[in-house]
């Protein structure tokens, strides 16, 4: 690893990008008494994870799902002025499907772990008692393994190792799978989805609680964070990106694609997209595994109905069909979500369709026509099949694809005073909000 200014004479410190892993390293590093110049190439914070202004309407690029285990994010929360308590619906871990999806209800009760496992098993419905014993093998199992494996191999694989039933896999772990990793099961790291489910299931139970945004995701914490910074002495731009790093007399000079002059500072977080790093670090860092990422895309299918369309619950499960274009995994009412703070949600459901090579290659009228189906089918509501109106939301490179024996790049043999962040590098967590939370402190405190 690269060495580091010391601390007396590293206190101007670049961040480059806004999204998540950027703000997290920024509000550190205020935190810890540097001056900040984040800068971020969109109009708007939050990167991958952000708010969206369409068609006069507030929504976000993604509709994501929070943990309780997120410890980092939640603390980073805390110390920006955000309570959690009101920004977010906290629910017990569930998997509820509606009646019309042939799928199961789980839902844990607030007992202290195992026993709302234990206890979510017992009274589920939908599923056998064969499934059901399968699952409390898993569980047991995995906890005695330490949730390690000696040789990473794909999910698919570990749930054949555990005997897991067709059913369980189809209505449990498959979709844990892809909306933890964003990634199919077949070609998914099964020590990636055991670190998450260590963390979780294996956890104390508030840790496995599922945390819904109420508000919009650039102001659930990448806009309060600008705040912060600023208020520490920092500064935010946005709409600026940059061009070139070069190091002259033990500092870095950040060059911009426009507009503004260079900056001296004495320390640069990288916080970008991998292809972006790879570009700002060529000839400075071997940039091979930066370039050798391969992506995932995520999308969120938005379809307004009348305002007193509301689902029985905030969120379902849903069951997802190729060949009937059935392409939901997960089904948000966002008029439950945000009613009180935006009103105008009321009747907005946002279906989330992980993994979504396929399911975009039709085209967007395509997807959308098939998923308002598949909701009028599985809810068993008939007006669901003509929305008022539609809009796709596409991340083509949501996440990288988090595959068996991943090698992820690091800040090992980075130059002296540049640190690299993101959801990307290395860690036990795949690309989430909590991995690019914990890289952005990890990358900070390179600087203390």
């Amino acid at each position: 690893m690269g060495t580091f200014p010391d601390k007396k004479s590293s206190d101007h410190i670049a961040v480059i990008g806004g999204g998540w892993a950027g703000c997290a390293a920024a509000v550190t590093l205020a935190q810890a008494g540097k001056r900040v110049s984040l800068f971020e190439a969109a109009r708007t914070l939050g990167g991958r994870a952000r708010r969206v202004d369409i068609d006069g309407r507030t929504l976000d690029n993604g509709q994501h799902i929070l943990l309780g285990a997120y410890r980092s994010t939640l603390s980073l929360m805390k110390t920006v002025g955000i309570d959690a308590g009101r920004a977010m619906l906290r629910l017990p871990l569930q998997m509820r499907y509606p009646a019309g999806a042939d799928g199961m209800d789980f839902v844990t009760p607030r007992l202290p772990a195992p026993w709302h496992m234990l206890v979510a098993l017992f009274r589920a419905t939908g599923l056998t008692r064969e499934d059901k014993l399968a699952l409390a093998r898993f569980s047991t199992t995995a906890r005695w393994m330490g949730w390690q494996l000696h040789d990473d191999c794909s999910v698919t694989e570990l749930l054949e190792r555990f005997d897991q039933t067709d059913r369980l896999n189809r209505l449990m772990w498959t979709p844990l799978c892809i909306a933890a990793l964003n990634t199919p099961p077949q070609r998914a790291s099964a020590q990636v989805f055991l670190n998450v489910l260590r963390d979780s299931l294996g956890a104390r139970r508030a840790a496995s609680d599922m945390l819904i945004p109420r508000t919009d995701l650039t102001a659930l914490f990448p806009q309060q964070a600008a705040v912060f910074v600023e208020s520490h002495g920092g500064s935010v731009t946005c709409g600026q990106a940059v061009a070139s790093l070069n190091a002259a007399e033990g500092r870095w000079n950040v060059a911009f694609k426009q507009g503004a002059d260079p900056q001296s500072c004495d320390g640069v977080v990288i916080a970008t997209a991998p292809e972006a790093a790879a570009d700002l670090l060529e000839d400075l860092y071997d940039t091979a595994t930066l370039r050798a990422l391969a992506y995932e895309p995520i999308t969120t299918c938005y379809l307004q109905y009348p305002a007193h369309v509301r689902l029985q619950q905030p969120f379902f499960a849903l069951t997802d069909d190729a060949g009937l274009a059935a392409w939901g995994q997960f089904v948000f009412d966002r008029g439950q979500l945000n009613g009180a703070a935006a009103p105008a949600d009321a009747g907005l459901l946002a279906v989330v369709v992980s993994a979504a090579a396929d399911a975009i290659a039709a085209g967007h009228a395509a997807m959308a026509a098939g998923v308002a189906v598949q909701l009028a089918r599985q809810l068993a509501d008939p007006q669901l099949r003509t929305p008022l109106w539609t809009k796709v939301i596409s991340e083509k490179r949501a996440t990288f694809s988090c595959t068996p024996g991943l090698l992820r790049p690091d800040n090992s043999g980075m130059p002296a005073g540049l640190a690299l962040a993101g959801d990307y590098v290395a860690g036990d967590y795949p690309a989430t909000l909590e991995a690019a939370v914990r890289s952005g402190v990890a990358a900070a405190a390179l600087f203390a």
